[in-house]
């Protein structure tokens, strides 16, 4: 089951996702100067009057026509494209319209979260425990050259940098289209929103001129016994995540950045994802086998660890200099067959994750963080020698620097083509090298007894890329240099 259940690492507690409450009605918004009737249809040409605005380029990402999201409902996979809507926020760099401190003010009121700095050495979506919504999504370049891919970047840098800031979208113009959908009212909220953007292998190709750049360790998904991997919902040349404390809130953000960068990249797959609270209070989120999830995990607040383990040290071995600071990232899509699940003693699925369900104790002490003592236990007695904690963490010198960090969302598809529920596991992880680490996670995990109730049937591996640092700073920017 890979480190895609409960155990992968040491230390850590997560944190238990705030309660929102429920938002304040919003005052009915003036209707714009000019507007027409209500119900009458705008005329032909306002999408084409909207593109031809001062300023905006011949190729911009910022004109595509009018379009939406296609396919799917929240909280499935979907194959295929995210088309874009005309219009835009305002040009990049403008800051128009952004008011952070109105933004902060209307979420403390509306109890969403706080918005999350966007910019710094490391992008700001890794370390946080799991918020409660998330969506992942991978796309292919579409951009038509390498100018064409560093704007697309931009465009993607520019969207974060105003969504997770909230504040105010700016007017549309004079028979413009909307700037914003209008899904969080007349102002857009933070919500803790987090966009890690990271790259896959494939985009090292001969398209960009970026074979030569290709990260040491980024490779395509290995495909693993007991792994049902669907090729349509694996890979991708950009991956990105969404993560808030609400679900329009991660639903806006896509919408708004795939309506800004129609033309430079299309959608292959998505798959929304929840964390579920703490229960009792002060534990750990459960999946949806019942078990507490990511319990073990590097300290995110040790600098060492975090160097050790997740981040790409400037001037490591094989690496592209560019890539320093960035992550390496797992996305295992993963379905569990709950049903089956359902049947089997929860003794018997103690034994095989090697916790107890309801406290997530080890089977051999008294607290959710406490090490187990596999060393008074050879045997297994306790602690079977395939329990899942045990395979993923055998807490040894040797596999010390094998740990990941793990972060993981809950997801329900609703149900397959035979009535069986279709619910499982987002499970990410974060490391410096995949092969050293998941990978030999994995390959230990081979096999274990919880393979006969889960199905890894998507994902992929990627790098997240290096932060953005200032304002003057766009996502992959060294990379281009």
């Amino acid at each position: 089951m890979s480190s895609e259940s409960a155990e992968s690492a040491e230390g850590g507690n997560v944190a238990e996702p705030a309660k929102p409450a429920k938002p304040a009605k919003p005052a009915k918004p003036a209707e714009p100067a000019g507007a027409g009737k209500p119900g009458e249809p705008a005329k032909p040409g306002d999408a084409a009057m909207s593109a031809e605005q001062p300023g905006v380029g011949r190729r911009s990402f910022l004109r595509g026509m009018a379009g939406g999201v296609a396919g799917g409902v929240a909280g499935g996979v979907v194959v295929g494209g995210i088309a874009g809507a005309a219009g835009g926020y305002a040009l990049r760099g403008s800051g128009t319209g952004i008011d952070p401190a109105a933004a902060a003010n209307l979420a403390e009121l509306e109890g969403r979260l706080p918005a999350v700095p966007f910019h710094g050495k490391h992008q700001a979506g890794i370390l946080p425990t799991p918020k409660a919504a998330t969506a992942v999504i991978s796309f292919s370049a579409t951009a038509e050259s390498r100018a064409e891919l560093i704007e697309l970047f931009q465009t993607v840098t520019d969207r974060a940098r105003f969504l997770t800031a909230g504040g105010m979208p700016p007017p549309a113009g004079i028979a413009g289209p909307s700037t914003d959908s209008g899904t969080l009212g007349p102002t857009v909220v933070p919500d803790g929103l987090t966009v890690t953007f990271g790259v896959g292998s494939t985009l090292f190709d001969d398209r960009y001129g970026l074979a030569s750049q290709l990260p040491a360790h980024l490779t395509q998904m290995t495909s693993f016994p007991n792994d049902n991997l669907d090729p349509a919902q694996c890979g991708g040349d950009l991956i990105l995540q969404l993560t808030a404390g609400n679900e329009d809130v991660v639903l806006h953000a896509l919408r708004d950045i795939a309506k800004n960068t129609r033309g430079g990249m299309q959608a292959n797959w998505r798959i929304h994802g929840f964390s579920s609270p703490a229960r009792p209070p002060g534990t750990v989120p459960r999946n949806q086998l019942g078990f507490m999830d990511g319990i073990a995990n590097p300290s995110v607040t040790s600098a060492a660890q975090m160097n050790e383990l997740v981040w790409v040290r400037p001037g490591a071995q094989g690496e592209p200099s560019w890539t320093a600071g960035g992550s390496y990232i797992v996305v295992r899509l993963i379905r569990m067959f709950v049903e089956f699940w359902d049947r089997v003693d929860v003794y018997e699925q103690q034994l095989m994750f090697g916790r107890y369900r309801d406290s997530g104790y080890p089977l051999d002490a008294d607290g959710i963080y406490a090490t187990p003592d596999y060393a008074t236990d050879p045997e297994g007695d306790v602690i079977p020698l395939t329990a899942h904690i045990r395979l993923a963490n055998p807490r040894t010198a040797q596999t010390a620097n094998q740990r990941i960090l793990r972060r993981a969302w809950n997801y329900d598809r609703g149900l397959d083509q035979v009535g069986d529920l279709d619910v499982g596991l987002i499970f990410t992880c974060f490391q410096q090298d995949i092969q050293r680490q998941f990978v030999q996670v994995q390959t230990r995990l081979i096999g274990e007894p919880l393979v006969d109730y889960i199905s890894p049937f998507g994902g992929g591996y990627f790098l997240a890329l290096p932060g953005v640092v200032d304002s003057s700073d766009y996502f992959g920017r060294a990379l281009f240099a």
